[in-house]
C-alpha cells in the first residue's frame, strides 16, 4: 500500500482549481453587468460555453485519473499475489541432537536403524521361503505324476505298413510248398504273415508272392530279406514288390 501512496503523493493535482474558477466566473459577471444588455447576453454565453467545456475537461482528467488509479492498484495486486506464491523462507536449523547410534539429527536420514538383537533371535529369515519351496517341489511332483499316469493310460499310435514279397526259386524243380513253409517259418516280434500266391514267371518257374504286416519300429524290410535268403536251398532272391504304411 505504501507504493500507491506514493503514487499520489508524486502526482501533481490541483484540488482548489474548482475555487479558482468560481471566483473568475464571478469577477466577470461583475464586470458585464455594467455593460450593455446585448453584451451581457452574450457574454453570459460564451462564460456559460467556457464553464461547460471546463466541467468535460475536468470529467476527462478525472476518468484518466481513475484509470490510472485503477493501473496502479492492479500492479499492486499482481505483486501481492507473487509475492504469496513464492516459496517460503528455509526453516531455521534443527539443533543437533545426538542420534540413537552416535551421529546428529541432521544425519539422521543417513542414520543406520538400530537392530534389536532379541528380535533377530526370534525372527526366522528363511524358514517361510524353504516351506514354500517345498510345497512347490510336492505339487510339481505329483502334477508330473498325473501326467505320466494319464500318458501311460493314453492308447499308443503303433506305425505298421503293409509290404508284398516277391520270393523267387532256383529252377522250376524247386518245392514251392516247401519254400512257402521256410518263409512263414520266419518269425518276430511285429511281424504277421498273410495270403500268398504262386505267379508264373517264365520257362515253367514260378515266384511266391506273400504280404505281410509289420510294426516299423520293430521289423524292417532288411530283416526280412536276410532271414528269407537263408533258405539258400530254395530262395535265389528276395525282392519288395509293393510297400504301403497302413
Amino acid at each position: 500500500m505504501s507504493s500507491a501512496v506514493d503514487y499520489f503523493v508524486q502526482e501533481k493535482i490541483w484540488f482548489d482549481k474548482p475555487r479558482y474558477d468560481d471566483a473568475e466566473r464571478h469577477f466577470y459577471e461583475r464586470i458585464n453587468s455594467t455593460s450593455h444588455p446585448a453584451q451581457e447576453l452574450g457574454a453570459n454565453t460564451i462564460l456559460q460555453d467556457i464553464a461547460r467545456a471546463r466541467e468535460n475537461i475536468q470529467k476527462s482528467l478525472a476518468g484518466v485519473m481513475v484509470g490510472d488509479l485503477r493501473l496502479a492498484l492492479s500492479k499492486l495486486e499482481c505483486r501481492v499475489a507473487v509475492l504469496e506464491k513464492s516459496p517460503s523462507p528455509a526453516a531455521a536449523p534443527v539443533s543437533a541432537a545426538p542420534c540413537t547410534n552416535g551421529t546428529s539429527v541432521q544425519q539422521q536420514k543417513t542414520c543406520p536403524p538400530v537392530k534389536d538383537e532379541d528380535d533377530d533371535d526370534d525372527m526366522d529369515l528363511f524358514g517361510s521361503d524353504e516351506e514354500e519351496d517345498a510345497e512347490a517341489e510336492r505339487i510339481k511332483e505329483q502334477r508330473l505324476k498325473e501326467y505320466a499316469e494319464k500318458k501311460a493310460k493314453k492308447p499308443t499310435l503303433i506305425a505298421k505298413s503293409s509290404i508284398l514279397l516277391d520270393v523267387k526259386p532256383w529252377d522250376d524243380e524247386t518245392d514251392m510248398a516247401k519254400l512257402e513253409e521256410c518263409v512263414r517259418s520266419v518269425v518276430a516280434d511285429g511281424l504277421l504273415w498273410g495270403q500268398s500266391k504262386l505267379v508264373p514267371v517264365g520257362y515253367g518257374i514260378r515266384k511266391l508272392q506273400i504280404q505281410c504286416v509289420v510294426e516299423d519300429d520293430k521289423v524292417g524290410t532288411d530283416l526280412l530279406e536276410e532271414e528269407i535268403t537263408k533258405f539258400e536251398d530254395f530262395v535265389q532272391s528276395v525282392d519288395v514288390a509293393a510297400f504301403n504304411k497302413i
